[in-house]
């Protein structure tokens, strides 16, 4: 197994082969303040989840798959840092220049990547999630990224789990007080010191069910019920 992660570059930052854009090392100097600013402000976040969400996040003797819209991503790295235990989880990080900034920054941030995409490096960047898996570790899934549209659930988003025959982890965030950006997804920063209910569903492998659209249909009203917006 060793050789096969060797292979497939599970041991660097970057587990795709092929044309991957990567950031020069000043400008991740630039990012590092960016980065301790953002775990700062998480830290101030006051998180109320309820015990049975609570039992499936700081269950950590099985890999798992987090699914959860884009516009909820601030919330992961806290998340997995007050649940998670440091237990490393790897994301899908697009394979283009912009991805390189984003796989730069998460890595400050304590988010491992990944760098493919569905339309780049895809089939590569499917068998290293299945991989990393299998080694026990987690990883995150944005299914409607990285372009949307909005709360569109992708078939594919859910391969790597599927093949792995791994538990999913729907992960769902309300804020009590927020800023929300004009970007494609409607970025939420919950403003800091405020408070954000934490909901978290457990899939077992056995529901993902054989057809891949029936399967996306059902993760997709799950993650809207979890996930409401305010008005």
């Amino acid at each position: 197994m060793a050789s096969l992660r060797e292979k497939r570059g599970l041991n660097s930052p970057t587990a795709t082969p092929g044309t991957v854009q990567q950031l020069s090392s000043w400008r991740r100097l630039l990012l590092q303040p960016l980065g301790l600013f953002v775990q700062l402000w998480g830290r101030t976040l006051r998180f109320d989840i309820e015990p049975e969400a609570r039992r499936h996040l700081l269950k950590t003797d099985e890999a798992v798959a987090f699914i959860l819209w884009h516009n909820r991503l601030f919330l992961v790295a806290e998340i997995f840092r007050r649940y998670r235990g440091g237990k490393p989880v790897y994301a899908l990080i697009s394979a283009s220049k912009d991805g390189a900034w984003l796989a730069a920054f998460f890595s400050l941030i304590g988010i491992r990547n990944i760098r493919g995409s569905s339309s780049r490096l895809g089939r590569e960047a499917v068998l290293s999630l299945v991989d990393v898996m299998r080694a026990g570790n987690d990883i995150g899934i944005t299914p409607d990224g990285p372009r949307g549209p909005r709360y569109v659930l992708k078939a594919g988003a859910i391969v790597a789990a599927r093949r792995a025959g791994a538990t999913a982890l729907l992960l769902g965030g309300e804020f009590s007080s927020a800023w929300r950006l004009g970007s494609w997804d409607g970025f939420y920063l919950p403003k800091p010191f405020s408070r954000v209910r934490v909901h978290c569903e457990r899939v077992p492998a056995a529901e993902f069910g054989d057809e891949r659209a029936v399967a996306a249909e059902t993760f997709q009203s799950r993650l809207l019920a979890i996930n409401p917006d305010r008005k």
